[in-house]
């Protein structure tokens, strides 16, 4: 019998919360280009968007409980600079002009079950460092 990895629930957990976070976005206008962008050398951007002419990166958190911290505690000044770092490289490889861009972050709150007690937007959550 194959053991199952501890990441396992987490990355279900963050798999669910993102799919979750995608509707979210798509009922309030934005239109998803792509999800899981990763620019060379690793760095990962959950969402990118188009939202009033505006192509946003969005970070995606995901909870099942808020014992120890908010979602969104979890986008440190290191985090920020990986997103930075992915979305420069996503503009440097899909676009072609310079655009107007913003940060945001969506919490994404579930129960064990996997459904949403709460999804919180913050929309320009941080500027690039």
């Amino acid at each position: 019998m194959r053991e199952r990895s501890p990441r396992q629930p987490k990355v279900r957990l963050a798999r669910t919360g993102e799919d979750h976070a995608a509707r979210y976005l798509a009922s309030r206008g934005y239109r998803i280009r792509e999800r899981n962008y990763r620019a060379p050398g690793g760095a990962e951007v959950d969402i990118v968007a188009e939202h009033r002419g505006t192509l946003v990166f969005v970070e995606v958190k995901s909870r099942s409980s808020t014992d120890f911290a908010q979602p969104h505690e979890s986008v440190t000044p290191a985090k920020q600079r990986q997103i930075a770092r992915a979305a420069s490289a996503y503009l440097a490889a899909r676009e072609g002009r310079e655009r107007l861009t913003r940060f945001d972050v969506v919490e994404v709150l579930l129960t064990p079950q996997g459904r949403v007690r709460r999804i919180t937007l913050t929309a320009g959550a941080f500027l690039a460092p």
